[in-house]
């Protein structure tokens, strides 16, 4: 176990998950008696239609979400591109209707009603601690600024101008690199880039978002390639490719409208491969609720599903490359006319030995033979990805090694072929593009300070992680969240805690109750109600993972009391700036034309935001998606990468390789149901394994263990048998959390939540396993 990074100062520690289990019964250890529910024959379908009544009858019906989900507002969960001045339920490429589970969810939540008046003197901290993620969000709409001190037990209504005036004050009293200013994906990019420009004048660089925490590695990875952190392609090309990798995502539960693409590739001829530890039933069979052909008979979506050892990402896919390579089948063509750097590519692949190559992977020569057929014959090629690539402390080179391939048969700079990380957030990629990172692009940087004369910081900001390793330290003065769940997101839940409760005043612009709000408060922790995207007076855009800006018209305000986030940013600029003198009018700053004007003037790629609120024209952004083989690097050519295997530790007796996962009842950090329907879970207090791996440990099914490492522990977890290869294994996120250590990737700074090695301490171990016999 030695050699786990952590960034806490030692082990945590934490019992029976208190609210997960409550009222469901207790179950004999050692029984073999199965809790779980029936699993699913296949995803969508039936279960989700009814799950869709079930929700709008909790909203208040089922006409009100009609009209919710049909606003011309972009979806509010994953960034597939729904929505906008298209109407809702409508993709980019204008084809509806169709609505998802996640997007039901994020509706209902918002359409809830608000916190009781008497709900913080029913509940203090102690209470809310023991409460679930589902169980806090589901306590209703924040609607009145909330107030935590050191010594208080519970938050207390405070008013707008009380809970603004000690936040200005407090900046004003800290010096700038004691701050720091995290983002949300879920905000628009009006707020994004008005709190960023905030936080410069303020004097930080100290400016980060969520995405560092998921698809950072994307960014630097595609970067490195194309010259753009961006997909290469856009709806359409998806809809032209003949082959997609799929490969550490399942959009079943975390994209569900991308099925719709995945089954009309399949009716089409097309090929999908798989590639994840976890064998997916969304991704074997799916049912699209919005397609009568599908309802009446499940499709099939794999093709082949191939279940590589966790972390073995990178053997596999330079296995079917050495395979290319012994074949003579690269195009040559596109290698020698269209890149840099690929004979160094090609001499490392063919130098390397088999033996090492499936021993790391876990999947044999013939099965990457057979993945090679397939990508050989196709013609038109898309490359899909999400966590399951980027949640390793080698997650850039995971990216690498994909454009690598892709590469090798010039599957990159034409029409239905290219690389397609699937991002979460409906907004976290637009966010990036505002300006939230650490350090600005120089075209933005030059743009701000010379057309508005900004005096901007060239301090060299902090990340995410180096935000909480600084506040850790002590170091943090202020820090202010813009949605999200900073606490829940984060690495070794221990150190988050420890970290955010010593910041002298931390505030969240929230619209529900997470756990954030209650294990990550600071000193003193203001929570600010803001309106839901399709609440806002006035219009606000979006961009999709395709670099598709979307215009959300807003709505009617659902409750009394909640502010739109950019006019809780311009009273907070307002009052730090205003007697000051600022480069900025705060007050004009209020109004969402006016920041799309400025955003038009210094964003590369953006200029059409200038013009969307009279032509109420959506627009791709220039520059970043590639359909000829020209690419945005200096030399216009994409850029190759030798790419090591990685070192990954070897397994104990007692250890597993663990990877964190969402049901399909979560979005990110957001739990709206306990079980998990696709995987047939009832609860989250699980660890899923492998049968072997069962009777290694002396194991019966739902038999309670200690799942541990340097990093932290927990107990009561029930052992159940999953399809995942043996020696890995998966629970869900954010619980485990308390299990990941802050491992990060060097490049990205994006944590490992994947490939952690823990250990399994079993009580009670059991004589005769029943299964010996399989």
């Amino acid at each position: 176990m030695a050699g786990i990074p952590t960034c806490g100062t030692g082990p945590a520690s934490i019992g029976i998950w208190s609210g997960l289990i409550r009222d469901r019964g207790a179950i004999p250890a050692g029984s073999g008696y199965d809790a779980g529910m029936k699993q699913v024959t296949h995803g969508g379908g039936w279960p989700a239609v009814f799950y869709t009544f079930r929700k709008a009858r909790e909203a208040g019906g089922l006409w009100r979400m009609w009209r919710a989900l049909r606003s011309k507002n972009a979806c509010k969960t994953c960034a597939l591109g729904m929505g906008g001045q298209r109407g809702g339920m409508v993709n980019e490429r204008g084809h509806g209707f169709e609505v998802c589970k996640k997007s039901i969810q994020a509706m209902a939540a918002d359409m809830q009603g608000r916190l009781k008046d008497d709900f913080f003197e029913t509940f203090d901290f102690e209470s809310l601690e023991k409460m679930t993620p589902r169980e806090l969000e589901a306590s209703g709409r924040i609607t009145q600024p909330l107030y935590a001190g050191p010594l208080d037990l519970t938050y207390k209504t405070i008013s707008w101008d009380d809970a603004m005036g000690r936040i200005a004050t407090k900046l004003k009293a800290t010096q700038p690199d004691d701050s720091f200013f995290y983002f949300s994906g879920r905000s628009s990019n009006e707020a994004a880039f008005l709190l960023q420009v905030l936080a410069r004048l303020f004097g930080t660089n100290n400016v980060n978002n969520c995405s560092y925490y998921c698809h950072q590695a994307s960014g630097v990875g595609l970067n490195s390639v194309t010259g753009s952190g961006t997909a290469t392609v856009v709806l359409d090309d998806v809809s032209a490719c003949d082959l997609v990798f799929l490969i550490g995502a399942n959009p079943a539960s975390n994209h569900p409208r991308l099925m719709k693409s995945l089954v009309e590739v399949r009716r089409r001829g097309g090929t999908i491969i798989v590639i994840n530890p976890l064998r997916e039933v969304g991704l074997e069979r799916f049912k699209v609720p919005s397609d009568f052909r599908s309802m009446l008979k499940a499709n099939e979506i794999a093709n082949l599903y191939v279940q590589p050892h966790i972390g073995g990402d990178i053997a596999l896919l330079t296995g079917i490359l050495k395979t290319l390579l012994e074949r003579e089948a690269i195009d040559r063509t596109f290698v020698n006319q269209s890149t840099e750097g690929w004979d160094a590519v090609e001499a490392h692949v063919r130098g390397l030995r088999w033996d090492d190559i499936t021993a790391q992977c876990g999947v044999s020569r013939s099965v990457m033979t057979d993945i090679t057929d397939r990508y050989q014959k196709s013609k038109k090629t898309i490359f899909c990805w999400a966590m399951g690539i980027t949640h390793h402390t080698h997650g850039v080179e995971n990216v690498q090694m994909i454009a690598n391939l892709a590469i090798a048969r010039g599957m990159l700079g034409k029409t239905g072929c290219g690389l397609l990380p699937l991002r979460g957030h409906s907004n976290v990629q637009g966010v990036g593009s505002m300006g939230v990172t650490p350090k600005l692009k120089d075209a933005i940087f030059n743009a701000l300070q010379d057309t508005y004369n900004m005096d901007l910081p060239t301090s060299e900001g902090l990340d995410t992680l180096g935000c909480m390793e600084r506040a850790d330290a002590g170091n943090v003065r202020s820090a202010i969240c813009l949605g999200g769940n900073l606490y829940g997101s984060n690495p070794d839940s221990a150190f988050a805690g420890k970290a955010l409760r010593a910041i002298d005043q931390v505030v969240y612009l929230s619209t529900t109750l997470n756990t954030g709000h209650v294990a990550g408060r600071g000193k003193e922790t203001i929570i600010l109600p803001v309106l839901a995207r399709d609440e806002e007076s006035q219009t606000t855009t979006q961009e999709s993972m395709f670099n598709f800006v979307r215009l959300s018209n807003g709505g009617k305000q659902r409750f009394e009391g909640p502010r739109s986030e950019v006019e809780v940013i311009a009273d907070l600029g307002h009052r730090i700036f205003g007697e000051a003198g600022s480069p900025l009018d705060w007050e004009r700053m209020r109004d969402h034309r006016t920041i799309r004007h400025m955003i038009a003037a210094v964003v590369p790629g953006y200029e059409a935001i200038g013009k969307i609120d009279d032509a109420k024209q959506e627009f791709h952004i220039d520059g970043r998606t590639f359909h000829t083989p020209t690419f945005a690097t200096p030399s216009g050519r994409a850029q190759c990468h030798a790419v090591d295997l990685p070192d990954l530790p070897e397994l104990g007796d007692h250890e597993l390789r663990l990877m964190t996962v969402r049901s399909e009842g979560q979005f990110n950090t957001v739990v709206y149901e306990e079980e998990d329907l696709y995987r047939g879970q009832e609860r989250r207090d699980v660890i899923l394994m492998n049968k072997r791996d069962l009777l290694r440990f002396g194991l019966m099914e739902n038999d309670k263990v200690t799942v541990r490492n340097e990093t932290g522990e927990m107990h009561d977890v029930l052992a159940r048998p999953f399809d995942v290869p043996a020696g890995n294994a998966m629970m869900y996120y954010p619980e485990s959390n308390v299990l990941i250590p802050c491992a990060a990737d060097s490049r990205s700074k994006t944590p490992a939540f994947k490939s952690v090695i823990v250990e399994i301490v079993n009580p009670n171990p059991v004589r005769g396993n029943s299964y010996a016999r399989d």
